[in-house]
């Protein structure tokens, strides 16, 4: 598998022969893999896979084997609030106090930037109301969490993401709960941040959504089975063989997406009609 060279200009995160373990089980196998800085990239491939796990060892929530980079450093030698201010993360069905109120939680996404007991500044406020705005849960934001439906509360904890201003920002399952209309604003808000020259890493089940990503990391069994760029062929080939051919990866209004195999009924195959 051809590696991009590390370089403090176009790696944002950068693995080294990870392995990770749940419980007696190991998940990830021997992993080798550097990331684009700038770009978005999709981390795809069948359930039980490893992608959530990888992506938390990226973040560095889960112990590992093995050297994870972020810009240029050590992940296990950088400080942890150094860290929270370089890269956010939105996690797979997280939560929060339901008696908080959006505003509030949203917020969470300042801390690393706000002294030990310290009032948020007016550059807080900025960014959480931008952050908002951004998500469209402005108008929410003296409501308590609990009382939100799922979309709405996805919205919020994306908007926490968005206030930190990271430069890396990890997401497992974004989409989660989210109406057509709100992903559809989901992918826009990655392209603006990819145009600031932000990075974005993101685990997606919606194979057609991924593929509007810049680059593709493709997994199987703990392992990633190719990595490249989302137009390439070899990138399709290889997302169709992970999903034992039950996909096919077809451009359509100027897009690529997955589009399920037929299956041939039984009766079909010998010859049956069904009337």
């Amino acid at each position: 598998m051809r590696r991009l060279p590390l370089t403090a200009k176009n790696t944002a995160i950068d693995a080294r022969s990870i392995k990770a373990s749940l419980g007696n089980t190991q998940v990830l196998h021997d992993i080798d893999l550097a990331l684009p800085g700038a770009r978005w990239t999709s981390i795809v491939g069948p359930n039980g896979a490893g992608k959530s796990t990888l992506l938390k060892v990226l973040a560095g929530l889960l112990p590992h084997a093995g050297e994870v980079s972020l810009l240029g450093q050590n992940m296990a030698t950088l400080p942890s609030r150094q860290r929270a201010r370089q890269m956010s993360w939105l996690g797979q069905g997280e939560t929060s106090a339901d008696d908080m109120n959006v505003y509030d939680v949203a917020m969470l996404g300042r801390l690393p930037h706000q002294g030990w007991l310290a009032a948020p500044s007016a550059a807080d406020h900025a960014a959480v109301s931008q952050s908002l705005h951004a998500t469209q849960a402005w108008e929410w934001r003296h409501r308590a969490l609990g009382q939100l439906s799922g979309g709405e509360r996805q919205r919020v904890l994306l908007a926490r993401v968005l206030a930190v201003q990271a430069q890396v920002l990890l997401m497992d399952e974004p989409l989660a709960n989210l109406d057509p209309p709100h992903q559809a604003d989901w992918l826009s808000i990655v392209r603006e941040l990819v145009g600031q020259g932000k990075t974005v890493v993101s685990v997606l089940h919606e194979v057609s959504l991924a593929l509007h990503a810049d680059h593709m990391v493709i997994m199987a069994q703990g392992r990633v089975t190719h990595h490249g760029d989302c137009a390439n062929a070899a990138t399709h080939r290889a997302l169709e063989d992970v999903f034992d051919n039950r996909i096919s990866i077809q451009p359509l209004a100027g897009q690529w997406v997955a589009l399920p195999k037929a299956v041939v009924p039984q009766r079909a195959v010998t010859g049956q009609v069904s009337r």
